[in-house]
């Protein structure tokens, strides 16, 4: 049985158990003082089942609870706000969990992990201005085929005002997530300061598939085949058309790997396990992760599965997925990797450089990367013979998981460190591929055996947000 078949298999094992002991105690108490909502029930129990730190909420762990009576007054004291029970079950929101999530609708949430999304078609980041109030953005990327493809916009680009207003710490929000349209105003940065260049681009949103494989090259570096590749999401459903990317550096016969990461804020374990396969090799004997649970459920699935449920190893082949059948992973058995890192780098992309860091030589070239070590998993609200409650689609995403390597190693809060430390130039952000793109460049000069140097921006500026920190599916880590 594989992974994916015991997890679905547990949870619903353990939610017809937790069910069978609800109903058994219900028909030996009276009857409620109030009905609960099915949605606030969903969550409450959802999250007493499966999140990770279960044991840090006192309202999750309350004996109290435990008689209905008493859940339904704390339950329903929320007035049907589900959000706000929701966010208030969390541990220490916005500083320990910065990352559980729910939402009223979870095919938009399906939709986004296959790479399908209502948006403008960039990314960005939010850079304040020598600690005042103002920001400006800077196009990290842009989605081909997108509204902003289509608008002619470009990385590197950088912009100041959205709907004719200048964008500040204040406002940002408003301005650019608010809205299904907006007209966007673009500047050149000269001598340090931001013209306005008169670039003025209307945008409207639409349903737009990202293919998280980017962008692809081969470069001979003073004789030695060196693959580049920028890659912006672990996205399961382009599995397939990475191996075969994979395939075609094997038949170039490539000796080096430069992943870009910078811009990738994680996605399906699945998906990373399989790259790193393809990067590394596919000794399934191999412990490319292992996984750690709440105490309760960590007890469950050991006593269910034993210890070895929790390894993930490197694997050797894709599963077959609807039409397409399984597939042998195309590996390079490399011994050295260079990953490109920002802070956006997060989540499935951090497990990379864990899972591979016993194995392998890897190389972090850019700044530290975000800091999130745990992982999430969808839960929806099922009934006790596994049908999905047909009166609401809500469903949550709240971290049920952290990861390690295999030598144990995990709670990298700060992110991972750079090896050489070489810093983005907003200012002057090249094309991907191009040799003098600082980041590209330190990794091509260490392959040619020269010590890379630290690099600055062209002004005194710090990053304040980027667009995925925002969104809720932008760091995310999860089973599928």
């Amino acid at each position: 049985m594989n992974i994916k078949s015991k997890i679905w298999k547990s949870i619903v094992l353990i939610s017809l158990v937790f069910l069978f002991t609800l109903t058994a105690c219900k028909k030996d108490q009276a009857v409620l003082d109030s009905e609960i909502s099915d949605i606030d029930s969903f969550i409450w129990r959802g999250l007493k089942q499966y999140y990770l730190w279960v044991d840090k909420v006192p309202n999750l762990v309350n004996p109290n609870l435990d008689d209905e009576n008493q859940l339904a007054y704390f339950l329903n004291s929320y007035n049907e706000d589900h959000e706000a029970l929701f966010y208030d079950l969390l541990y220490d929101y916005g500083s320990i969990d910065k990352w559980s999530w729910i939402v009223d609708d979870y095919v938009a949430l399906e939709n986004y992990f296959q790479g399908t999304t209502t948006s403008m078609g960039f990314e960005y980041g939010l850079v304040q201005i020598n600690g005042t109030n103002s920001l400006f953005g800077f196009i990290q990327y842009v989605v081909p085929e997108s509204p902003a493809a289509e608008a002619n916009l470009t990385r590197g680009e950088i912009f100041t005002q959205i709907d004719g207003q200048a964008l500040t710490i204040s406002n940002y929000r408003d301005l650019l997530f608010s809205n299904s349209s907006f007209t966007i105003s673009f500047a050149d940065i000269i001598d340090n300061t931001l013209i306005s260049n008169g670039k003025i681009v209307d945008l409207t949103a639409t349903v737009v598939n990202e293919n998280p494989i980017h962008y692809s090259e081969i470069k001979d570096v003073d004789g030695v085949k060196v693959a580049y590749l920028v890659y912006n999401g672990f996205t399961s459903l382009y599995d397939f058309e990475l191996n075969d990317l994979f395939s075609s550096y094997k038949t170039e016969g490539v000796q080096e790997l430069i992943l870009d990461l910078r811009y990738n804020g994680g996605g399906s374990v699945r998906t990373t396990t399989y790259l790193a396969s393809m990067i590394f090799g596919t000794d399934t004997q191999k412990i490319f992760s292992r996984s750690q649970y709440n105490d309760i459920l960590q007890e469950y699935l050991e006593a269910e599965y034993g210890s070895s449920f929790f390894d993930n190893t490197f694997l050797s082949e894709i599963e077959a997925v609807d039409d397409i059948p399984q597939a042998p992973i195309n590996t390079l058995n490399l011994t050295r990797l260079y990953v490109l890192t920002t802070k956006g780098t997060a989540s499935a992309s951090e497990l990379i450089i864990n899972g591979l860091n016993p194995y392998m030589d890897v190389v972090i070239i850019g700044t530290n990367t975000h800091g999130k070590y745990v992982g999430s998993m969808t839960i929806k609200d099922y009934d006790a013979s596994g049908k999905i409650n047909s009166s609401h689609k809500w469903a949550m995403q709240p971290i049920t998981f952290k990861t390690t390597n295999s030598e144990g190693y995990s709670d990298f809060v700060n992110g991972f460190a750079p090896t050489f430390f070489v810093d983005e130039d907003f200012g002057n952000l090249l094309p991907f591929g191009d040799e003098n793109d600082p980041l590209f460049k330190a990794a091509l000069d260490h392959i040619k055996g020269i010590t890379p140097s630290a690099t600055t921006k062209s002004i005194l500026i710090n990053t304040f947000i980027e667009s995925k920190d925002i969104k809720r599916f932008g760091r995310e880590m999860y089973r599928n």
